[in-house]
């Protein structure tokens, strides 16, 4: 363990861009990180990278990142029905799903082939075709780095959102996840096959009587159709959050724009794809210097080589004006900006 002046972060963010960080270190356990903090002593801020896959670095980072590469994959209970699972931080997210699909868990199925690592998804409160983190959430376990001291947190005090938990909110920056609890089937899986196009690759596929292995498979399937590979074209996928609108705010836009694209939500409100309306600007598959909205994806940033953080960040906020000019709807990054 060794701390590293001026570390190159580009190999370690899925956009590629090559910003610095002023200090740099890897840990691999509670012990180490602790060891850090006592050893920093407070002179740099820390901030903790995960895999990397849901920043966007605008500059040189003028603080001590800490890279979290705790792994660990055990069973810690069983009953008949379920099983709580516990995760080491640094693991990589997709590969605790094949984990997961190996010993016939079920729950996160539809999160499959998501970047990041299980720490970061708490966090972020990761979601995709149906399912959020918080469906098979159970707690978790992280260390505050003003003082070192490990602490425990329940899935209501991790107040989780859309997107959205206390770590990015009142929290942010001022805990590092060590390990999480996921509460998963063992029999009888709840399948969700409504969302997306999942039901339709299935159809495809001639599969009537799905496995949890098959839901991931076509979940799997629809996003390499979708999104591009960052080792090939730099991203961190869907760059925005889906807007929710109010229904009478819904209502005058359907009005203007009938074929508006939406998700009628439990509360009331309704959600409107920001993929569509991004497209709907003009911007899908427009190419700004090195940077562009992805042709297959306009919710996509990418980075077609060389790009600053600073350029994708201007190409967000030129979106971003463009889409609330059109539709008077603000959309939010859900990639956090460093």
């Amino acid at each position: 363990m060794q701390f590293q002046a001026d570390f190159s972060l580009q190999l370690l963010n899925t956009f590629g861009i090559d910003a610095k960080a002023m200090q740099f270190l890897r840990i691999s356990s509670v012990s180490d990180l602790q060891y850090a903090i006592n050893k920093n002593e407070g002179q740099l801020p820390i901030v903790i990278l995960g895999g990397g896959s849901n920043i966007l670095l605008t500059g040189d980072i003028p603080k001590l990142v800490i890279q979290n590469t705790i792994e660990k994959i055990q069973i810690e209970k069983e009953e008949e029905t379920f099983a709580i699972v516990d995760v080491g931080a640094g693991v990589n997210w997709h590969d605790f799903v094949l984990w997961c699909l190996k010993h016939d868990l079920g729950g996160v199925e539809n999160l499959s082939l998501i970047p990041g690592t299980v720490g970061a998804a708490p966090i972020q409160n990761i979601g995709a075709y149906g399912v959020e983190l918080k469906d098979v959430f159970e707690s978790l376990y992280a260390v505050e780095l003003a003082t070192g001291a490990v602490h425990f947190f329940s899935k209501t005090d991790c107040a989780f959102g859309y997107r959205e938990s206390v770590f990015k909110n009142k929290y942010k920056d001022a805990y590092c996840v060590t390990s999480v609890k996921f509460k998963l089937s063992k029999k009888n899986h709840q399948l969700h096959l409504n969302y997306g196009d999942i039901s339709k690759t299935l159809e495809t596929q001639q599969i009537s009587n799905p496995s949890i292995q098959d839901v991931s498979n076509a979940v799997i399937q629809i996003r390499t159709s979708k999104l591009p590979n960052p080792k090939i074209i730099g991203n961190a996928g869907s760059f925005f959050k889906n807007p929710e609108v109010d229904r009478e705010t819904f209502q005058k836009l359907s009005d203007t724009f009938p074929n508006i694209v939406h998700f009628d939500l439990p509360t009331g409100n309704v959600k409107i794809p920001a993929g569509w309306l991004i497209e709907q600007c003009g911007w899908k598959g427009k190419r700004v210097g090195n940077t562009g909205a992805y042709e297959k994806q306009a919710l996509v940033l990418v980075n077609y080589g060389n790009a600053t953080g600073q350029e994708i960040w201007k190409l967000a906020l030129d979106i971003i004006a463009s889409v609330q000019d059109k539709f008077g709807i603000i959309v939010h990054p859900e990639v956090n900006i460093w």
